[in-house]
């Protein structure tokens, strides 16, 4: 169930950095970047869930009040397995190259990225008490490891996946290291946040009534 709320300036600013962000994200020249690299891809990809979601799912609880009819525990489960989905599915080479390719696939994958963070987020930002601290903490944990973890394996891939695209690489490097340097980047920064994110919502719940 939603509900809106009285106009909250916080809520507002959030979301216009939210929306001034994906705009410089998806109009800018990240998207041309990313279709020669993969790093340049991980950077646009970890941007849009680790900064312009969370930014939105805080607006989004600022101004309008969500209670989820099954709870959030299901809520946020049930958002940490469509971002696995999401992520470990555009992340298929047939289906990652058909995002660089074709603009119709580029906007559906962004926009997949997109709604899956917002769910991921908002059980920390939107529930209050210890059910809401817990799911948010089994969310990010869960997060956490399917990031870490498909980004160690593209890291330790011994040979390229996704093929060589023709365009230019990050720094100059070899397409193989480039998509080590982007699974780097998944598994460090985006792996991080979830982890601390993990950390400070199960501390709630442990101190929390």
């Amino acid at each position: 169930m939603i509900e809106t709320m009285q106009a909250d300036r916080t809520g507002i600013g959030a979301l216009t950095a939210g929306m001034l962000l994906l705009g410089l994200l998806w109009l800018g020249p990240l998207p041309a970047l990313a279709r020669g690299s993969f790093t340049m891809h991980m950077v646009l990809h970890l941007t849009v869930m680790l900064v312009a979601a969370p930014l939105l799912a805080f607006a989004l609880v600022r101004l309008v009040r969500i209670r989820p009819r099954g709870g959030w525990l299901i809520l946020g489960l049930a958002g940490a397995a469509a971002e696995m989905a999401v992520v470990w599915g555009w992340h298929v080479p047939r289906l990652h190259q058909a995002a660089m390719r074709y603009p119709a696939a580029f906007a559906l994958q962004q926009a997949s990225f997109l709604l899956a963070g917002l769910l991921v987020w908002l059980p920390g930002f939107a529930g209050s008490g210890r059910r809401a601290a817990g799911a948010a903490a089994l969310t990010m944990a869960a997060s956490f490891a399917h990031m870490s973890m498909l980004g160690v394996l593209l890291t330790t891939a011994p040979r390229l996946i996704y093929g060589a695209s023709g365009g230019d690489t990050a720094f100059g490097l070899s397409p193989l290291d480039d998509q080590r340097l982007g699974g780097v980047l998944m598994a460090v920064a985006g792996g991080l946040p979830y982890m601390l994110g993990g950390m400070y919502f199960a501390a709630r719940f442990l101190s929390e009534e």
